[in-house]
């Protein structure tokens, strides 16, 4: 399927469906890296998905893309630049708009599936604006409050589900950072999964398999 010349770039796998608007699934990559990496999956997700992977806006000097910056700092260490993860979280949104008007997506049908700082980001789109999310599949990431909406703690969260994995010998982010994101769900009255698996920073066959049975449930 030819792609249409969006505010972000993206490549897409069309629906299955012959007619009515098709559910959408927005993949979301890790810093460093590009739309191709998680379009991997798109085959073995359920063919009634309209999948769309995104470019993230950011050029890395090199090779891959990123989200927002992550700064290095002898001083004070590794830093991420929340400003800009905040633009990016409102440039996700407006994109979500434009692809679900331009391919005729069904946009009470919505799910983010992240890895890494896309994840992040599809946690602080999703949590920042949940009446636009029914789905998120968040791997190998966390939470980052400092990066949703001032009054998220205030929204309604009544129909989002969120599915979360994370690589119990984690090296890039520690899993204890994720092992708070069932604590942050509950608080917010969220309906979740969350699972760890042995591995690093990657997702296992297991891990894949786990979560496209959550999807497909």
């Amino acid at each position: 399927m030819t792609t249409a010349p969006l505010s972000l770039e993206h490549i897409i796998k069309p629906s299955s469906l012959t007619e009515g608007k098709a559910p959408v699934i927005f993949l979301f990559h890790g810093y460093g890296s590009n739309e191709e990496d998680l379009f991997s999956f798109a085959p073995e997700l359920p063919s009634h998905y309209t999948v769309i992977s995104v470019r993230a806006p950011y050029a890395l000097e090199g090779f891959g893309y990123a989200w927002y910056a992550i700064n290095f700092d002898a001083q004070q260490g590794k830093w991420s630049d929340n400003e800009q993860a905040r633009e990016s979280r409102e440039k996700i949104v407006r994109f979500i708009d434009e692809a679900c008007t331009t391919y005729h997506l069904d946009a009470e049908n919505i799910a983010l599936l992240g890895f890494s700082q896309g994840t992040i980001l599809s946690y602080a789109v999703a949590l920042s604006y949940p009446h636009k999310v029914r789905r998120v599949i968040a791997l190998s990431g966390y939470i980052n409050q400092e990066i949703l909406v001032a009054d998220y703690q205030k929204k309604n969260y009544d129909d989002l589900k969120i599915y979360a994995s994370h690589g119990q010998v984690d090296q890039v982010i520690p899993p204890e950072w994720a092992q708070k994101i069932p604590g942050i769900l509950d608080n917010l009255g969220i309906s979740h999964v969350y699972e760890e698996f042995p591995v690093g920073h990657g997702v296992s066959p297991q891990n894949f398999y786990s979560f496209k049975n959550w999807l497909t449930s």
